[in-house]
C-alpha cells in the first residue's frame, strides 16, 4: 500500500476503467458499455454530454443504483435494530439511570469494536476479491444476524430470560451487525471509482452519503414509533430486500496489486494505518475526516442532555434535532457536488468547516441564553417551535449539518480517487480505523469534561475549536494535492 509514497499515489491520469464484467456477467447491460469519443474522452451511453457533472442520472444505472439501495437498506437496518433494542431495554427493562447509561455505552462500544479489529482485513478482502461477490456474502449473513436479533427482541418482549439470555443475544447480534458494516464499509466507497467515471465519483459519493444519513434518520425515527414486535419483523424483511438488491450489483473483480491478504488482524491493522498515514496527502485527508467525526461524537453525546436539561424539551424534540441534522448532512453532500461540478477537490472544505464552527458557536450562544420551561415541565415540539429562540437554534443546527456534509464528502471521494483502484478499499479501511479511534477519543473527552462539571452547552465550544483544526488540515490538503491532480489531468508537470 505504501510503496512509492509520493506522487505514485496521485496518478497522472486515472487508469482506464478496468472493472468490466467477467465472462459470467450479462453482456446486454447498456450502461456497462463504453463509447469512444476520441483520445482521452470516454463516456458511457447512459451519460449524456449535458449531464457530465450531474449525479442523479446515476440512480437510473445498474452500475450504481443496486449499490445505493443496498447501502441505504443496510444503514436503515443497523439503526432500526440498534435503536429498537436500546429503547426497549432502557425504557422497559432497566429502571435506574446508571444501568441505562452503562447499557447505552456498552452498545456503542460493541458496535464500534469490529471497526477497530477487522477494518484492515475487510479492506484487504475488498481489494483482493470481487467486491460484488463480497456484498452478496455479507448481505446473506445479515439475514442470519437479523433472525438472531429478532429472536432476542421477541424474547425480551415476552420477558423470557431477559437478563441471562435475551440481552446477551441482542448484544451478540449487534456485534455481528458491526462486523457486517465493517466488511461492507470499504466496498461502498472503493467500488465507485471502479464502476464510475472519475467525474462521477464525487457525485456518487455524495449520493451514497446523503442516502446513508436519510437511512440513519429513517431507521432511528421508526424505531421510536413502532412496537418491538414490528421491529423484529421489519429487520428481517429489510435484510431480505437488501440481499436481493445486493445480488444486482455488477461484478467488480479484483485489480492488479490487490491480492495479498494478511489474516493477522493486529499486525495488518498496524501496517495498514502506517502504510497509509506516511503518505502526506492521505494523512491530511484521513486526519481531517477523523477530526470531523471527533466533532460529531462530541455533538451527538451532548444533544440528549442538552435537549433535556438546557432546552427543557422532551424526547420528540431530540428526535427533531436528529432529523434536522441528518437532512442537513444530506443536503450538504449533494450541494458540494453541484459546486464542484464533479471535480474531486478540497477547495470548499476549509470554508465549509469554518462555517460549521461559526454555526456551532451560534448554537452555543443560543443554548446559553435559552429560557427553560417553567415549573419543571418539558417543552413539546409545538412548545419548542413557539419559543423565541427556536428559529436561531434550528437554523444553527441545520447550518452545522449542511456545512459538515460539504466538508467531509469531497474528502471521502479524495481517498478513493488519489490511490490506485486496487488499493482503494484498504485506504478506506485505514480511514475507518482512525475514524473509529477519533470517535472514541471524542466520547472520552466529552465524558471527562462532564466529570469535571463542564456544562453541555459549554462543551460545544470544544467542537467549535476543533473546527479550526479541521479547516487548517483541509487547507493543507488542498495546497498539497489539488494543484497536482488538476495539473496531472491536463498532462502538465506537477507543481509540487
Amino acid at each position: 500500500m505504501g510503496r512509492g509514497g509520493g506522487r505514485g499515489l496521485c496518478p497522472a491520469k486515472p487508469p482506464a476503467y478496468d472493472g468490466a464484467p467477467d465472462q459470467g456477467a450479462p453482456a446486454e447491460d447498456e450502461d456497462a458499455e463504453r463509447v469512444n469519443h476520441g483520445p482521452g474522452i470516454r463516456r458511457r451511453r447512459d451519460r449524456p454530454a449535458g449531464l457530465m457533472h450531474g449525479a442523479t442520472h446515476l440512480l437510473g444505472t445498474r452500475r450504481f443504483l443496486p449499490l445505493f439501495v443496498t447501502q441505504l437498506l443496510g444503514a436503515f437496518n443497523d439503526n432500526l435494530f440498534k435503536n429498537a433494542m436500546v429503547l426497549f431495554v432502557v425504557y422497559q427493562v432497566y429502571d435506574d439511570e446508571q444501568s441505562e447509561t452503562w447499557f447505552s455505552a456498552i452498545t456503542t462500544g460493541i458496535f464500534i469494536l469490529p471497526f477497530f479489529l477487522l477494518s484492515a482485513l475487510s479492506g484487504q478482502l475488498a481489494d483482493a476479491r470481487d467486491k460484488a461477490r463480497i456484498i452478496r456474502i455479507v448481505k446473506a449473513c445479515e439475514i442470519a444476524i437479523m433472525l438472531v436479533g429478532a429472536g432476542g427482541l421477541l424474547m425480551a418482549w415476552q420477558g423470557i430470560l431477559v437478563h441471562s439470555v435475551a440481552i446477551p443475544v441482542l448484544l451478540l447480534a449487534l456485534f455481528a451487525m458491526g462486523v457486517h458494516s465493517t466488511f461492507f464499509g470499504p466496498i461502498k466507497y472503493a467500488i465507485l471509482p471502479q464502476q464510475l467515471e472519475r467525474d462521477e465519483v464525487l457525485g456518487g459519493t455524495g449520493l451514497v452519503e446523503a442516502g446513508t444519513y436519510v437511512a440513519i434518520l429513517g431507521g432511528t425515527l421508526l424505531a421510536g414509533v413502532i412496537s418491538v414486535q414490528a421491529a423484529a419483523a421489519g429487520v428481517i424483511l429489510i435484510a431480505l430486500v437488501g440481499y436481493a438488491s445486493g445480488r444486482q450489483v455488477p461484478p467488480a473483480p479484483a485489480l492488479e496489486g490487490g491480492h495479498v491478504i494478511d489474516f493477522n488482524i493486529f499486525r495488518s491493522s498496524i501496517r495498514l494505518v502506517g502504510a497509509t498515514l506516511h503518505i502526506r496527502r492521505l494523512f491530511l485527508a484521513i486526519i481531517a475526516i477523523s477530526f470531523f467525526w471527533t466533532i460529531g461524537a462530541v455533538l451527538f453525546i451532548q444533544f440528549p442532555p442538552l435537549v433535556k436539561n438546557v432546552l427543557t424539551a422532551d424526547k420528540s424534540v431530540a428526535s427533531l434535532f436528529l432529523a434536522i441534522f441528518s437532512v442537513g448532512v444530506a443536503i450538504g453532500s449533494v450541494a458540494v457536488n453541484r459546486l464542484l461540478k464533479g471535480e474531486v477537490s478540497a477547495r470548499y472544505s476549509t470554508p465549509a468547516v469554518l462555517a460549521m464552527g461559526l454555526f456551532v458557536l451560534g448554537f452555543h450562544l443560543t443554548a446559553a441564553s435559552w429560557a427553560g420551561a417553567p415549573d419543571g415541565t418539558l417543552y413539546t415540539i409545538r412548545d419548542f417551535l413557539n419559543h423565541p429562540g427556536a428559529l436561531a437554534m434550528v437554523g444553527s443546527l441545520l447550518g452545522i449539518a449542511v456545512a459538515g456534509g460539504m466538508f467531509v464528502v469531497p474528502l471521502y471521494a479524495f481517498l478513493t480517487t488519489t490511490v490506485p483502484k486496487a488499493q482503494a478499499a484498504r485506504t478506506v479501511a485505514a480511514n475507518n480505523i482512525v475514524n473509529s479511534g477519533a470517535m472514541v477519543i471524542g466520547s472520552l473527552m466529552a465524558i471527562g469534561l462532564s466529570v469535571y462539571g463542564v456544562a453541555s452547552e459549554d462543551q460545544l465550544l470544544l467542537a467549535a475549536a476543533m473546527c479550526l483544526v479541521s479547516a487548517w488540515l483541509a487547507w493543507l490538503l488542498h495546497k498539497a494535492c489539488d494543484d497536482v491532480v488538476c495539473a496531472d489531468m491536463e498532462g502538465l508537470p506537477p507543481t509540487v
